[in-house]
């Protein structure tokens, strides 16, 4: 039996209507648990609406609301499924309302599409994990900074072209990575502000012969202003949610770096970091081994995000208004979003696990890295710096005398191994 909001009566199918359907919302079904929610939220939102415009009385109202407040609860307690007899969860929430209360159900759906719907329903899911993503780049930088200040002398060679560069310090590495999730921090929240427009009342992208009160259902969802215009409702769907994909970008970028690095330092001819058993495995033909498995697939899920990122992308091209093949931007969103929050949410206990060999990092560390530190003494003396650069080149100056934490003590240039500024970071860490 399949129910269908715009059919006229519910009937067993063909075996090729069942076909048909499975390819048209069996996918639907699964994805929109994730969403289903927020849907609810959106449907008290919109009852209270029509009943400012006497659309519901007030007693009717409220029948409607306390029927939906125990769908929700129903939903959170896993005691309501989405199953294959519905096409989606917006169908699923007008069903059990008319189920429950007969004709009153009926009304929730006056003024509105599930156009508007699955826009509302998708912007608060996309405010909620973006709300998320912040709170786990949070974390994330706590654990660097912490790292930072424990091993802020502590030096290691810095490297350009995977080459030997100038002495470097455990403090800033870790400061680094610290500053860029200071960052994410801030992207997220630059495009939850974006995205952070009510499209709801909007309906199929024309609106409707209603004065719906959009401001009461934007103040109730908390939204900071109205998606004004109705067809731009419709043709924003995806190109929003490309911008909440790309915040998650920002952090899986980082960690693809982050785990490159600590792949390359737990090498064996390093050997500059070691990581607990818990995210290393043995393999299974060489007893000698442990493998940083759970580093490499940190590493590869940006690839993962990236797919999904393209996959919707692709999937806008499109003219204006709705068209079915918008339904397909539900599973790259959902499914890059939860596969991104795998990912991010090992990485704070992940760094406070790193042992930092620092003894050893500072063995690799060769004499002619305080080539360019002397560079600079000579230049801060009055001689020109291409002369000082030359000289030290192309003689064989002793620098037998210099060692890494005089080196690191000397780079005082804010920022740099002397100055990290970590007070600062922590400063903008704690105001985000």
């Amino acid at each position: 039996m399949m129910n269908r909001l715009w059919s006229n009566s519910s009937t067993q199918s063909s075996p090729l209507e069942q076909k048909i359907h499975q390819f048209l919302a069996a996918q639907d079904i699964e994805l929109d648990k994730d969403i289903i929610v927020y849907d609810i939220q959106a449907s008290k939102a919109h009852a209270n609406g029509l009943a400012s415009i006497e659309i519901l009385s007030s007693d009717e109202n409220q029948q409607i609301q306390q029927c939906l407040d125990e769908l929700l609860n129903k939903v959170i307690e896993q005691e309501f499924e989405l199953s294959q007899e519905f096409e989606d969860c917006h169908s699923a929430i007008e069903f059990y309302l008319t189920e429950q209360l007969g004709d009153l159900g009926k009304k929730i759906h006056t003024g509105r599409s599930r156009n508007d719907q699955v826009l509302v329903a998708t912007r608060l899911y996309c405010k909620d994990k973006l709300q998320q993503l912040v709170e786990i780049n949070k974390a994330i930088a706590t654990a660097l900074l912490v790292k930072a200040g424990q091993h802020q002398f502590d030096a290691m060679p810095g490297y350009t072209h995977l080459q030997q560069a100038v002495v470097s310090s455990w403090g800033m590495w870790f400061a680094a990575f610290a500053e860029s999730y200071i960052d994410n921090i801030d992207h997220a929240k630059k495009i939850t502000h974006w995205i952070d427009a009510n499209p709801l009342g909007s309906a199929a992208g024309y609106g409707v012969n209603l004065p719906l009160d959009r401001t009461l259902t934007s103040h109730e969802l908390q939204f900071s202003r109205l998606q004004i215009n109705p067809i731009y409702c419709q043709n924003s769907r995806g190109k929003f949610e490309l911008e909440v994909l790309s915040s998650f970008k920002q952090s899986l970028l980082d960690a693809r770096k982050l785990a490159w690095d600590l792949s390359l330092f737990s090498m064996a001819e390093l050997n500059f970091i070691a990581q607990s058993d818990s995210y290393t495995t043995g393999s299974s033909i060489m007893p000698n081994k442990r493998n940083p498995d759970v580093l490499e697939l940190i590493r590869a899920s940006y690839a993962k995000l990236q797919a999904a990122y393209a996959e919707l992308e692709n999937l806008l091209s499109l003219p204006s208004g709705y068209h079915r093949d918008l339904q397909f931007s539900k599973k790259p969103l959902i499914q890059g979003v939860s596969e991104a929050f795998a990912c991010l949410e090992l990485l704070p206990a992940l760094i406070e696990d790193l042992t930092i060999h620092s003894e050893n990092s500072k063995k690799h560390i060769s004499a002619d890295m305080f080539m360019t530190d002397l560079s600079i003494e000579y230049a801060a003396q009055g001689i020109p710096f291409r002369e000082a650069y030359l000289n030290i080149k192309q003689n064989d100056i002793d620098l037998s005398n210099y060692t890494p934490e005089q080196s690191l003590k000397a780079r005082n240039s804010p920022g740099a191994c002397a100055d990290l500024m970590l007070e600062q970071l922590q400063q903008r860490l704690v105001a985000s």
